[in-house]
């Protein structure tokens, strides 16, 4: 089990250096001042055999045993030690400075370049997700795995390559330095080293783990936060501040309390190594006292204190575990949704324009993971210019057919044609062209009112047509009350309007688009009786030529339809016009008195 673990995360870490491919030129740059970084740090502990020898003799010459420079450059190598040790100690600080700045420098841009392509190819996903995946996953944890597991993802990628680069050389400098001086007492300290891998290999587990939860509850903290800031209206008029304040602390403390975990065992885990490091420095400071031999002072303490620098850097390399754990933990979760398989988009016709006959057969439809079916057997025709209405009590299925139209479910059973060709060949941008759709829910963006009119594919339309689509939405008269008309911005989701404002600029972008084939989803609920009297006349003009497929839930909106459709329990009980329906006295007729009662009653109040 542990195996299959390891080959999973260097699957997972492998994956994740293909993202650093990209910028190898900046990395290979960065790992080069690292390793000149490294190879500094044995000169200046060796610099000190030189500065103990020179206490003895300062008189001394440096580089006088070497016949190169007595020959080439004899200032050089009759260079007392009195001189020599300080200008050499500035110099390879200088060197180390120059290699520190060129692997700091240059990492960050590969480590920064990361986290925006991470964060890119997220986002991008996003929106090639199909709708069953949103309704699975709520928008704190997708939100949180963009900004917070990404910044992880990227310290597995960079941070930790620094420090087992920097670190690693550093060790591997040291240790050649060091067995080059005396490899006796060297391979004395080879002894721990299966010491530390056994506790290093032990912590990573529980880091991965670890931080597999925080980063799950850092999506709650985000999930909570964002639930409250969309539904402060909500909150604040049932007085739910209370609740949500519980809410909040529970997720932050448990978040917190994951993360004291996460520094609990890296608390034991640094002074543990440290004890086992230093336990075996102090043999090896005996065995030098024990034989030195016929070493000088110089030499022992230069070796003493490069064996002195070696504890540091092979505990950062033994920490980097936990950011390699924290990283891969990170890549699981971005990789997990970069591989889910987009929305199904098999179709490959194309056309420029349909005439918006729409035919439904025998379609019948159940949500995934679910074997209640929400459609059973449903078949009707709408031809071009037709207004088809679907009325029934809520969760008889009337949504769900108007959502599988446009293909944002995929259906198994039945066919749905458009214009004679299946919407399932159509592809899918070509085929959402030709549908226009006003759901009850209205999206608007904070941006200008012309922009979210003007919106996506239609980012190009004239003021004119922008206008025009807002006069036929009876939208103008709100518009140009408002500060600087159309390029007044208007809040997250439409803060800044009414409902029946909203609902008016969602239908204004829908007739702006001009497309054969109008969708409207309950689209005029949101609207007082004044407001829907204008758009209902509005939307009669709109509807000529073009095909209507209209949900209602007040069904005098719907008393022009060429064919209202009565829906049940996913199956249609009655059809027919509204003189039709009422003459049958069945469901419909049911359905249209007892509203009336219902409205009569309303205005009766609305008297007293």
């Amino acid at each position: 089990m542990a195996n299959s673990t390891q080959q999973s995360s260097l699957k997972v870490y492998l994956r994740l250096l293909r993202y650093v491919l990209p910028y190898w030129g900046l990395f290979a740059l960065s790992l080069l001042g690292f390793l000149i970084f490294a190879s500094t740090q044995p000169m200046l502990g060796y610099m000190l055999k030189y500065f103990v020898d020179g206490l003895a003799n300062p008189e001394a010459s440096l580089f006088s045993g070497v016949p190169w420079l007595l020959e080439n450059a004899p200032w050089l190598a009759h260079l007392k030690l009195l001189q020599a040790v300080p200008l050499l100690i500035v110099l390879i600080a200088l060197w180390q400075g120059v290699g520190s700045f060129l692997g700091n420098y240059f990492l960050a841009k590969v480590s920064l370049g990361l986290v925006q392509d991470l964060r890119i190819a997220l986002f991008n996903n996003l929106l090639t997700l199909p709708n069953r995946y949103f309704d699975n996953h709520n928008s704190g944890h997708l939100i949180s795995r963009i900004t917070y597991n990404v910044t992880m993802v990227t310290g597995a990628a960079t941070d930790a390559i620094k420090v087992v680069v920097r670190e690693g050389m550093t060790v591997i400098f040291l240790f050649a330095t060091l067995l080059w001086m005396n490899w006796k007492l060297t391979l004395v300290m080879v002894a721990i080293l299966p010491v530390i891998g056994l506790m290093v290999t032990h912590t990573s587990k529980k880091f991965r783990k670890q931080s597999k939860k925080i980063q799950h509850s850092m999506g709650d903290v985000t999930h909570v936060a964002s639930e409250t800031i969309q539904g402060y209206r909500v909150v604040r008029s049932f007085g739910g501040e209370d609740y949500e304040k519980q809410r909040f602390v529970h997720a932050s403390r448990e978040n917190k309390l994951k993360q004291l975990k996460m520094v609990k065992t890296n608390a034991v885990y640094t002074p543990s190594l440290q004890l086992v490091i230093y336990s075996a420095m102090a043999v090896l400071m005996f065995l030098v006292l024990l034989l030195r031999g016929d070493a000088s002072a110089g030499d022992l303490v230069a070796y003493i204190t490069l064996a002195g620098l070696l504890p540091k850097p092979i505990r950062q390399l033994s920490e980097v575990s936990s950011t390699i754990q924290k990283g891969v933990a990170g890549a699981e979760s971005v990789f997990q949704q970069l591989d889910e398989a987009p929305e199904v988009d098999n179709g490959t016709q194309e056309r420029e324009r349909v005439s918006g006959r729409l035919e439904v057969r025998n379609l019948s439809f159940s949500y995934p993971d679910t074997d209640r079916p929400v459609l059973s057997d449903i078949s009707f025709v709408v031809e071009p210019g037709q207004m088809v209405a679907l009325v029934g009590r809520s969760g008889s299925g009337k949504s769900t057919l108007a959502n599988l139209i446009p293909r944002f479910y995929h259906h198994d059973q039945g066919q749905i044609l458009l214009d004679g060709l299946d919407v399932e060949d159509y592809s899918l941008r070509n085929l959402r062209r030709h549908i226009a759709l006003v759901t009850q829910q209205v999206t608007l963006f904070n941006d200008t009112v012309r922009n979210n009119i003007a919106y996506g594919d239609l980012a190009g339309a004239s003021l004119e047509q922008i206008k025009r689509a807002a006069e036929d939405a009876n939208a103008t008269e709100f518009i140009e009350k408002m500060p600087q008309g159309y390029d007044t911005m208007i809040g997250e989701n439409g803060v800044l309007l009414s409902g029946g404002q909203r609902q008016r600029l969602a239908i204004a972008r829908a007739l702006l688009k001009d497309a054969p084939l109008l969708i409207l989803d309950e689209a005029t609920s949101a609207l007082d009786t004044e407001s829907e009297r204008h758009i209902q006349a509005a939307l009669d003009q709109v509807m000529q030529g073009r095909t209507t497929l209209v949900i209602a839930h007040r069904l005098s909106t719907i008393e022009k339809a060429d064919m209202i459709l009565v829906m049940d329990q996913g199956r249609i009980v009655e059809r027919g016009s509204h003189v039709e329906l009422l003459a049958q006295n069945g469901y419909y007729a049911r359905l249209h008195a007892k509203q009336f009662e219902d409205d009569d009653a309303a205005a009766g109040q609305d008297e007293t």
